[in-house]
C-alpha cells in the first residue's frame, strides 16, 4: 500500500510481559492545495486520492460546482533532501470563467481532523452558498439498510485493519449498494475524497445517496454533505448540536449512534422507512428533567 502505511518499532506490553516488534502505522503528511499557483489550504492527510480530495474540498467550499470547473491538477514544488517529488503540493487550475476563491476560503494554517467552523453566521453562509440543497430530495431509506451501513463500511477499511488509525467515509445507494470508500487520518479529508470521487463520476448533486462516516458528525461534515446535495448522512457516533441545526435548516436527514440495529434520527425522519413492527413514534414526547 505504499505511502499509506509506515513500519515503526514499538514496545508491546501485555500482562505476559513486554516485547519489541515492528508495527504498522498510518502515514500522515501535509498536503498544500494551491489554486492557480496561490496557496489556499494546508491539510494533514493520508497520501492518496489527492485529486479527489481537492475536488471535494473545492466543491464543499463553494469554489466549484462540477468537474468541468477544474482544468487540470498537478503536483509541483515539493522535493525531499534527495530531490525526489514528495507529492505534497497540488496545484489546481480552474477552467476559464470560473472565479478564483474568495479570500475567506483561504486557510493559511494547518487543517486538522477536528477543525471546523461554528456560529449562526456559518449556518447562514452554508444555506446561501449551497448549489445543491437536499431539501427537496424525496429519497427514502429503510431503517434496516441504514443499520447495516457502518458494518459494511468497516469491512472495507483495508488500511484500518493494519493500523487501527484511520477514519472512513463511504457513499451508498438508498438500497445499501456501496459505491466508494475512502480512508484518511482526517475525517473531513475522507469525506472530501468521497465527494470528490462523486463529482468526478458525475454524481453531484448526490441525490438518492447516503454518506456514511465512521465517527461523529461535526458541523463541517454536515456542511460538506449539504454542499454536495447529499440527502442522508449516517454515523456510528453522535452529531454535534450545530450539525443538527444545519441539517434541520438545510433538509439533511441526520442519523447517528447506528449500533446493533438501533439508531437515533435527529432530523427529517420522514426519509427513513421504519420497520412495519415498529410502533408509531410519539409526536410530543415528555422529556425528563431529572
Amino acid at each position: 500500500m505504499g505511502r499509506l502505511i509506515a513500519r515503526r518499532p514499538v514496545l508491546r506490553v501485555t500482562a505476559k510481559g513486554a516485547v519489541r516488534r515492528p508495527d504498522s502505522i498510518a502515514v500522515e503528511e501535509p498536503l498544500e492545495l494551491r489554486v492557480g499557483g496561490r496557496a489556499l489550504a494546508v491539510t494533514m492527510r493520508t497520501p492518496g486520492h489527492d485529486v479527489e480530495l481537492a475536488h471535494g474540498f473545492l466543491l464543499t467550499e463553494g469554489v466549484i460546482g462540477s468537474a468541468a470547473d477544474i482544468r487540470d491538477a498537478r503536483y509541483c514544488d515539493s522535493v525531499d533532501d534527495e530531490g525526489r517529488n514528495t507529492y505534497n503540493v497540488l496545484d489546481v487550475g480552474l477552467a476559464p470563467g470560473v472565479p478564483t476563491p474568495d479570500p475567506g476560503v483561504e486557510r493559511n494554517f494547518y487543517t486538522t481532523s477536528s477543525c471546523g467552523v461554528c456560529g449562526k453566521a456559518s449556518l447562514d453562509a452554508v444555506r446561501l452558498r449551497s448549489r445543491y440543497s437536499p431539501i427537496a430530495d424525496e429519497t427514502r431509506v429503510a431503517a434496516e439498510v441504514l443499520a447495516d451501513l457502518p458494518d459494511e463500511l468497516r469491512r472495507r477499511q483495508q488500511v484500518f485493519d493494519r493500523t487501527g488509525g484511520l477514519h472512513a467515509a463511504g457513499l451508498f445507494s438508498a438500497t445499501g449498494e456501496l459505491l466508494v470508500v475512502r480512508e484518511d487520518v482526517g475525517r473531513h479529508n475522507a469525506v472530501d475524497k468521497v465527494l470528490g470521487w462523486a463529482l468526478l463520476q458525475g454524481r453531484v448533486p448526490a441525490s438518492g445517496l447516503v454518506l456514511t462516516v465512521s465517527g461523529r458528525t461535526s458541523f463541517e461534515l454536515a456542511q460538506k454533505a449539504v454542499m454536495a446535495g447529499v440527502p442522508v448522512i449516517a454515523a456510528v457516533s453522535a452529531p454535534s448540536s450545530l450539525a443538527i441545526e444545519l441539517a434541520e435548516e438545510c433538509g439533511l436527514t441526520m442519523v447517528g449512534f447506528i449500533r446493533n440495529g438501533s439508531m437515533n434520527i435527529y432530523t427529517h425522519s420522514d426519509r427513513v422507512l421504519l420497520p412495519e413492527s415498529a410502533p408509531e413514534p410519539a409526536r410530543n414526547p415528555v422529556l425528563s428533567t431529572s
